[in-house]
């Protein structure tokens, strides 16, 4: 019997590039030195995939559902996929939580397909979180040691100062301590950005920083969390500032999301922090304009499945 942990894999939406990510990252044998890979979803979707994808490799699968592949609208938003990938993350997430298996990796979903669909979603973070029965979670992109935290995410921008309150921070500054931690540095360093540009210029641009975040920081602080900030957004991320740090605590989902998809797009990893189970999945969408060619890019999906291992690895 193997003793390599198991990792749920989803196949995403199956009119999208995570059919053909799912079986090449099953049937890749450096990966498999690392993790027993399971693929959740329809198997006659994985099945074409597998035979389109990886000649001759069959997996192993979850059946989470049915679907023919004759008549799939690849790339096209639709009700029927969307309520397939929603119910397979239901179905790995469950197993997780049962202990089943060690670690869920997510392959990409469409918003709109699971909308469509009836079901209101906003993205993986907050149903797997709402799964779980976790309120107090957050999202983090990472590729390597760039580690970025997000303090709000899905939510307007005329929204963000409601949001980013004072518990909030501190919040979100402890879960990317413990997920560095995790990843075998026992004392991180990490940096907050600024709410406004140039960090409020003492109010003068906004008084957020000064009555939210500053204090919040300090609160960090003396709790024995090593963080420094806040930084005006636009200077964080130059490579010789962020790299004296571990983890960078973002306000906002643009404000990281962007400088981090410039510098690491192919091999960023979506987290998902604060849940009882692993969870990781790859930093871009479904591809529609690129699904079932055999064009998609691996380096995401895999640098995701290398990070659950490691984290199920340090759990024991």
């Amino acid at each position: 019997m193997s003793s390599l942990a198991k990792i749920a894999l989803t196949m995403g939406d199956p009119a999208g590039i995570g059919p053909e990510l799912a079986v090449r990252a099953a049937a890749d044998s450096e990966l498999g030195k690392l993790a027993e890979i399971i693929i959740y979803g329809t198997p006659e979707i994985i099945e074409e995939a597998a035979r389109r994808f990886a000649p001759g490799f069959s997996p192993e699968v979850v059946n989470t559902g049915s679907m023919r592949f004759e008549g799939l609208a690849i790339g096209k938003e639709a009700a029927a996929c969307g309520r397939i990938a929603y119910d397979t993350v239901v179905s790995a997430t469950k197993d997780a939580l049962a202990g089943k298996v060690s670690a869920m990796v997510t392959a990409p979903m469409n918003k709109a397909s699971v909308n469509l669909a009836g079901i209101p979603f906003t993205g993986h973070t907050e149903l797997i979180a709402e799964l779980c029965g976790v309120q107090n979670f957050a999202m983090m992109q990472s590729s390597g040691s760039l580690r970025v935290a997000f303090v709000t995410t899905h939510i307007p921008l005329r929204e963000v100062s409601l949001h980013a309150t004072l518990p909030r921070i501190i919040e979100v500054a402890r879960l990317l301590r413990d997920a560095v931690r995790a990843e075998g540095i026992e004392r991180p360093r990490l940096a907050a950005a600024a709410i406004n540009p140039h960090a409020g210029e003492n109010g003068f641009m906004g008084d957020e920083d000064e009555k939210i975040v500053k204090p919040a920081l300090a609160q960090v602080r003396a709790e024995g969390i090593d963080i420094a900030g806040p930084f005006p957004p636009d200077t964080l991320f130059i490579e010789k500032i962020r790299t004296q740090f571990d983890g960078l605590l973002s306000m906002y989902h643009d404000q990281g999301h962007i400088p981090f998809k410039m510098l690491a797009f192919d091999s960023g990893v979506n987290s998902t922090l604060g849940l009882p189970i692993i969870r990781t999945s790859p930093d871009h969408g479904t591809a529609f304009n690129i699904a079932w060619q055999g064009k998609a890019d691996t380096g995401s999906l895999f640098a995701a499945v290398r990070l659950a291992a490691l984290r199920a690895r340090g759990r024991g």
